[in-house]
């Protein structure tokens, strides 16, 4: 085998390892674990609630946080269950940054399904946790098991070093 071709599959495997067009990547998330039964505590600039609907609408710097995990958007949709006040759904939109625990994500839009304890993010991810940084298309974070699942186009740096 000629040293160039040696040279070429040694820079490709090099550059795979950094940006791999991978379908699904997982990682952990957070510290916190079985955080979906706990209160939800909403805090923003204004109030819109929607009767009809079973909807509230937070808008203006809008924080969120549920045990460890917080929150913030510019704008976020409640979605209420039709038989009670029992919150369902939160649809964050305009720049959304989830922390949970040393971990933070950062997206254009959130959906945060209460009961199966899942975040999907999407728009620009980013995730980091210390020094190790990934991105991708979407992102679904358990909150419950502390994981996520990068899908899409997925890059990454990790830190050999500390």
């Amino acid at each position: 085998m000629s040293k160039l071709r040696i040279f070429l599959i040694s820079l490709a495997l090099g550059v795979a390892a950094h940006a791999l067009p991978v379908s699904a990547a997982n990682l952990a998330f957070g510290n916190s674990r079985d955080t979906s039964n706990l209160p939800v505590q909403v805090e923003a600039d204004q109030l819109d609630v929607n009767q009809k609907d079973g909807t509230a609408t937070f808008s203006g710097n809008v924080q969120i946080a549920q045990g460890e995990m917080l929150l913030s958007a510019p704008t976020v949709l409640v979605v209420y269950a039709e038989d009670s006040k029992k919150i369902v759904r939160l649809t964050a939109s305009g720049g959304v940054t989830v922390v949970n625990g040393p971990d933070a994500a950062e997206a254009q839009n959130a959906d945060y399904d209460i009961d199966a304890g899942t975040v999907l993010l999407t728009g620009n991810v980013l995730v980091t946790q210390g020094k190790n940084v990934m991105s991708g298309d979407r992102v679904v974070l358990n909150l419950d098991a502390g994981t996520a699942q990068v899908g899409g186009r997925v890059r990454t740096t990790l830190e050999t070093q500390e």
